[in-house]
């Protein structure tokens, strides 16, 4: 199979989709990988590294592009959609429930598209989507104490505070991975850590976890809104798998909420779970609401690029690997959970909750395969 791994272009998108050890499996195992020049450079892998592995370098987009699977980081941006053809492969966060326009071009141009957030292991986890949500609940921590600081809008706060002044509370929305990696980051900086969420087992679980360190609640709107009004930094994590994201906090809240107090919504690339939240870029992160301090970065795990692009590329490759030596046909057949990532599918939305999210009407890839 020939695999084309282009250079990421959303804003300040700096991870890379294989790295050269992939590569080198790749081209070992009889298949040819056409990487775009500077490709994995902001991730601390030089093109002479890939060339090393066995990979052809090329110097455009329309190169890499023109192979029988893309695999990348990011959803494709509007200056990619030309690249889009019949029969395209394209292995990728899709995150396609807020992203309708994108959603339409690939059904016009029946590419298949296999999200890497929708791909399930035999444990019914998200495998591929788990590695960048660790990176980012650990970042929320870290972004949102630095944005607490008066110089960037915040309320002038000690995320730990210091003898004689009582710390920061931080707030989390969502006991999965995201929120249970902030949750230990804003203990380890030693804040006051409230974490809400739906399900009363997942609870007793986080109770366990930190030794009852982290204060729980039951997910309602009334534990929700008292929460988030006394919260120095909010940390929305909130996930339905392909779907939009419910907005849990709502602007009648937020504006009850603490001049100065900061929110980091980690579920804006599923539309954010906070009402006034907005997708942000590196570029331009955050802005202000009601006095509060809103960063909604897509991305936000590009920001650490070579952390992120080994943690990411040691989940996704063994599905890389089975994708080029099955073929996509075949792999989707035989793998119950790349059944699940395919999100696009010969003109067909295969995910249910993007075409819930978006109005359109599902069929079943085992039934177009």
């Amino acid at each position: 199979m020939l695999i084309g791994v282009p250079k990421e272009v959303k804003d300040h998108e700096s991870r890379v989709g294989i790295v050269p050890s992939g590569v080198k499996a790749l081209v070992d195992a009889g298949h040819k990988v056409l990487v775009e020049t500077q490709a994995g450079a902001l991730s601390s892998m030089l093109d002479e590294d890939y060339k090393a592995a066995g990979a052809t370098i090329v110097g455009t987009p329309a190169e890499a592009w023109r192979a029988d699977m893309v695999v990348k980081v990011k959803e494709p941006i509007e200056k990619e959609y030309q690249y889009f053809r019949e029969g395209l492969v394209l292995f990728t966060y899709l995150h396609l429930a807020p992203l309708p326009e994108l959603t339409q071009k690939l059904l016009d141009k029946k590419v298949t598209g296999i999200a890497y957030e929708t791909i399930r292991d035999k444990n019914h986890t998200l495998p591929l989507l788990t590695p960048m949500s660790e990176v980012a609940g650990r970042m929320s921590v870290q972004v949102g104490a630095s944005y607490l600081e008066k110089e960037r809008g915040g309320r002038g706060v000690l995320l730990g505070g210091v003898p004689g002044v009582p710390p920061a509370q931080v707030t989390i929305i969502g006991g999965g991975i995201v929120g249970t990696n902030a949750a230990k980051m804003a203990l380890g900086m030693g804040a006051i850590v409230t974490l809400i969420d739906l399900n009363l087992n997942r609870l007793r679980e986080i109770d366990d976890i930190f030794n009852g360190r982290v204060y729980t609640l039951a997910s309602n709107s009334y534990s929700i809104a008292k929460a988030v009004q006394h919260a120095d930094l909010v940390i929305g994590g909130v996930l339905i798998p392909g779907a939009a994201a419910p907005k849990l906090v709502t602007r009648e809240m937020v504006s009850k909420m603490k001049h100065g107090a900061v929110i980091v919504d980690v579920a804006i690339d599923q539309g954010g779970c906070i009402e006034t939240a907005h997708p942000t870029t590196h570029s331009n992160p955050a802005y202000v609401v009601d006095g509060v301090v809103h960063y909604c970065v897509t991305n936000m795990p590009a920001a650490v690029p070579h952390t992120s692009t080994l943690a990411l590329t040691n989940a996704t490759f063994p599905y890389v690997m089975k994708l080029a030596q099955m073929g996509p046909g075949k792999a989707v057949q035989s793998d119950e959970g790349i059944r699940e990532g395919v999100n696009t599918y010969n003109g067909h939305v295969t995910y249910p909750a993007v075409a819930e999210s978006q109005k359109r009407t599902s069929t079943r890839v085992a039934e177009l395969v």
